[in-house]
């Protein structure tokens, strides 16, 4: 379960637009152009309805996919109706949902939902917010039975907890852990600086997870007085979505949720407000384990919903205009002594629904707070100057128009979550929902009518000297001084004064290569008839294997690798060649820079990016099949024309220097260093990257590097999947793939011997403030990697984590969500890893060590019930199913199976068959082979000693 707190410095540093994605548009089919006054309705491929009691369901049919339903409750209410006296209690209830319920006592609503292949955490979740709780529940919908039982669950979640005593006291233990999993640098500087950016508001004083005291002293009563004011029809949706009949799920939530009674008097949902202000709101925060400086000013304005074709076209310009100055402030970003690491301007929610602003931040390095924010706001000034550029609008209309185009080719293929959610923001955001037929309509009809003038004025009416909120968010150290709320109120004023230049571009029109390649040839072909894999043997000695797939109408996956890797360059050059291949894309290819590459792209789906490993290179990329040459283009020349840019390097080398200038200052990362230390037993390749180690970086050996390991495409192998038709990709691949340059050269990696280490290695790292500990156990050794290896330690695995949620969270109470995983490698060794984390309090973590040994020793001695088997069994056998529908899972699956030798039609019913054939006695044995208590790492962080 999640809980979900909308930060106000999410997502702006990264250029992330955070504009509503559009969802509105006017009537499928209308013959004619819309009128800006249409009312933007809903789609007729949603059922809406609302029962006499007030609440409302959403329904829509969608098959993909396959056998699936995503099925959500929607309550309008958070942690914003909370009493004084109610602290956390709305995502208090939010847990105690998933305790005992009218119909599922206890854990069974879990237990049962195992059974038929539900994965908690994946398909079983919720989330609480300031003024929203959402369960999510996917289920599979093979019988009437299993979806019967999955409107069981919604309707007890509904109106029929129980809050049974003994689950509540258990259940504060673990909303404890999670309460004290969010403790550090990031959660001080945000309780002390929300007060400020929220002043006068409730949102200031009622964050979902509440207090330490509100936690702890939770009853029964109160949760039930909570969930009784809020949890009402009136107050609540069902959505549904996915392969079903849509008659028998209004008929299911009729049935299920008809009787629910609407109180007679009840309590006002007030929609709580964020206060205007007319002088600004500055919030400076500085922390000691704060790892970077990043500044953030919000403009706030009344929210405006999108319902009128009229207000479509706004949110279109908006979308432009953030397109266009994040791509200005992406290639600032990019020169020598950039003013900024990176930074963005966005514009979304402020917290409350009836507010939204728009935001400009900056990440910066020490000292440059003030410089990050006049050099953004300048920016902005620029555009109201002097405007954007006709090519720069161009290029954003392309790209928009090409993203909607997408969409509208995969109407008919977009999965049953990414639906289900636009029906969610319906209810609690009241926005059309009419689907993408109609808004692909409504943008082709309206994009041209766009003009330049327009977009230049968007920010005009968001930027005003009312209703601003300044944030700063840095490290506490000797040498970094903190700007006072003077400095950065003269900020604003001097950017007012400074005389400016209009922004310039030189943008070429010449091809992406300077000369046709000479094609070479295919010189045989093969195609598996159980999978309908094509293998082309290539004129160079490169192979080809092609899966062409409907799964996507517009989408082509591809990967691509050759043995080698780092392991074949000397130490001395390691840094430089495992760093080649993103020194490259910084760099740009051909006569492209990486700024003028994005801009030769514009409209264009495509991507296609080189790696080093240590024992493999290679190339991986995806492409829409209008631009599938492209891709081939783009392939091509990561292999014959890499460059290197010094501007582009030297902006990184700074950037990254500047971000690791507070690295240490984590508890996290010592953890994570020390961890790493170990597995690799210290080796040089290993070693965590500094400022002194950032200086051993050689471009131009990179450089050197790259085309070595590039020089030879004969010993390549490319997997390509999706939506391609095997005539027309020949053509491209003895085009761009069977011209490659090939030597002749045979080689393969290197086993260094920088492997796990064996006996046992217990270690502690002391970092840190917080009442807070995490722990790592990892079990390594041999293993014969094969198909029957692979699946029983998956198999052992997933039994072994519901085993530890159990002990650990809810039996103990002890920590919030413990995590087992594993998996095995076949190079440079055949060997395996299983992977053990948890959080906890520092007292805690030797009761938790010694639960999870002793839960470890059960499964060897025991071995999993038959009741588990059918769980693990299930929930396999049910996420292939999805997986095998996924260009995804065939392209990583062919990939890995042709590289260890082995035939990929076993990924067919031959594994299933495993699966069905997997028993106890085997997965006992499993254990006993790879959880080996004579080998294993346990690595404990825990708070510093206090200083005497």
């Amino acid at each position: 379960m999640k809980l979900t707190i909308r930060p106000f410095w999410s997502g702006l540093i990264c250029g992330a637009v955070l504009v509503p994605s559009p969802r509105a548009a006017v009537a499928q089919g209308t013959p004619r152009a819309p009128a800006l006054t249409d009312q933007l309705g809903v789609s007729a491929n949603v059922k809406v309805g609302t029962l006499a009691n007030g609440l409302r369901y959403y329904i829509r049919q969608n098959g993909l996919p396959a056998k699936r339903a995503e099925l959500r409750l929607v309550v309008n209410a958070g942690s914003i109706l909370e009493d004084d006296n109610q602290l956390g209690y709305a995502h208090f209830v939010e847990h105690t949902a998933f305790n005992g319920t009218q119909h599922f006592k206890k854990n069974d609503l879990v237990k049962y939902l195992e059974s038929i292949g539900v994965r908690f955490g994946a398909d079983l979740n919720a989330s609480t917010s300031f003024d929203e709780t959402i369960y999510q529940l996917s289920v599979p919908t093979d019988t009437a039975k299993l979806i019967e039982s999955a409107f069981l669950i919604l309707e007890d979640w509904a109106h029929g907890q129980t809050f049974d005593s003994t689950e509540v006291v258990g259940e504060r233990g673990v909303i404890l852990e999670e309460w004290r999993g969010r403790l550090g640098a990031g959660d001080r500087m945000m309780r002390a600086s929300q007060p400020i950016v929220l002043k006068g508001s409730r949102y200031a004083t009622r964050l979902p997870i509440g207090t330490e005291s509100s936690i702890t002293g939770a009853q029964p009563s109160g949760l039930r007085r909570f969930y009784t004011d809020w949890y009402r029809p009136d107050l609540m949706a069902v959505v549904a979505v996915g392969d079903f009949d849509p008659v028998v799920i209004e008929g299911l939530i009729k049935t299920h949720f008809a009787a629910i009674k609407k109180p007679t008097s009840p309590r006002p949902r007030v929609n709580a407000a964020v206060p205007s202000n007319a002088a600004p709101l500055i919030a400076i925060v500085s922390d000691a384990e704060a790892t970077g400086s990043v500044i953030q000013i919000s403009y706030k304005h009344a929210s405006h919903h999108v319902q009128t074709v009229g207000d479509y076209r706004e949110r279109i310009k908006q979308r432009l205009y953030f397109s266009m100055i994040n791509a200005r402030l992406s290639e600032i970003a990019q020169k020598p002594n950039a003013p900024f690491l990176g930074a963005g301007v966005s514009s979304g929610g402020f917290f409350s629904r009836s507010v939204e602003a728009l935001s400009m931040g900056a990440a910066v390095k020490d000292g440059g707070i003030e410089q990050g924010l006049e050099s953004v706001l300048l920016e902005a000034r620029r555009v109201d100057q002097f405007g954007f550029l006709p090519s720069e609008l161009q290029r954003a209309k392309d790209n928009l128009l090409r993203s909607y185009e997408r969409s509208y080719a995969e109407r008919s293929r977009t999965t049953s979550d990414a639906l289900v959610r636009e029906l969610v923001g319906n209810f609690l955001e009241g926005e059309d929902i009419p689907g993408i037929e109609a808004e692909y309509a409504i943008v082709k009809a309206l994009m041209p009518g766009v003009d330049v003038s327009e977009v230049n004025k968007v920010a005009r009416d968001w930027i005003t000297d009312e209703n601003r909120v300044v944030q700063v968010n840095m490290p506490k150290k000797a040498g970094v001084v903190q700007p006072t709320e003077a400095q950065l109120m003269a900020v604003l004023d001097r950017v007012s004064k400074t005389a400016l230049q209009p922004y310039t571009e030189t943008v070429t029109a010449e091809p992406l290569l300077d000369i046709t390649p000479k094609a070479g040839k295919v010189l045989s072909s093969t195609t598996n008839a159980a999978t309908g894999i094509t293998e082309w043997k290539l004129s160079n000695g490169a192979r080809v294997l092609v899966k062409p797939t409907d799964f996507k109408a517009d989408e082509v996956l591809f990967t691509a690798y050759s043995p080698g890797g780092t392991s074949l360059v000397p130490d001395a050059d390691y840094l430089s060649a495992s760093n080649a291949s993103a020194i490259m894309s910084l760099s740009g290819v051909g006569r492209f820079s990486a700024v003028d590459l994005g801009k030769k792209l514009a409209g264009k789906a495509v991507s296609v990016n080189a790696t080093i490993s240590s024992t493999s290179e290679g190339l991986s990329g995806s492409a829409s099949s209008k631009d599938l040459e492209t891709m081939m283009q783009l392939i091509y020349l990561r292999f014959t024309e890499p460059r290197v840019d010094s501007a582009a390097w030297m902006s990184a080398k700074a950037r990254t220097e500047a971000a690791l200038a507070n690295r240490s200052a984590s508890p996290q990362v010592a953890f994570s260093d020390s961890l790493t230390a170990i597995m690799s037993q210290h080796s040089v390749r290993a070693r965590p990257l500094t400022a002194a180690l950032l200086n051993e970086i050689d471009p131009r050996k990179a450089l050197t590097v790259y085309r070595d390991r590039f020089a030879n495409a004969g010993d390549f192998t490319f997997v390509l999947v999706g939506n391609v038709v095997l005539d027309s990709l020949k053509p491209f691949v003895e085009k761009y793939f069977a011209s490659l340059p090939a030597t002749g050269r045979i080689e393969t990696w290197k086993d260094l011997g920088d492997g796990p280490p064996t006996g046992i290695i217990e270690r502690e790292v002391r970092k840190g403030t917080e009442p807070q500990s995490a722990t790592a156990i990892i079990f390594t050794g041999p293993v014969a990697y094969s198909p029957k290896s692979r699946l029983e330690l998956n198999a052992l695995t997933t039994i072994a984590q519901i085993w530890l949620t159990n002990a650990l969270r809810e039996e103990m109470g002890a920590t919030y969500s413990p995590s087992l995983g594993g998996g095995s490698s076949r190079v440079p060794r055949q060997e395996y890893q299983i992977f053990i984390q948890f959080t906890s309090a520092p007292d805690n973590v030797d009761k938790l060590v010694k639960r999870t040994f002793g839960m470890i020793d059960s499964l060897k001695r025991s071995g999993p019930s038959d009741a588990d088997m059918t769980k693990i069994k299930e929930q396999i056998l049910r996420s292939r199913e999805t997986s095998l529908k996924t260009n995804s899972y065939w392209l990583t699956s062919i990939a890995s199976r042709d590289q260890a030798a082995e035939d990929a039609a076993g990924l067919l019913g031959e594994y299933d068959e495993m699966v069905k054939q997997l028993t106890p006695a085997q997965l006992m044995r499993a254990a006993n082979q790879y959880f080996d208590m004579k080998r294993y790492v346990k690595v404990v962080l825990l708070p510093e000693a206090p200083k005497p």
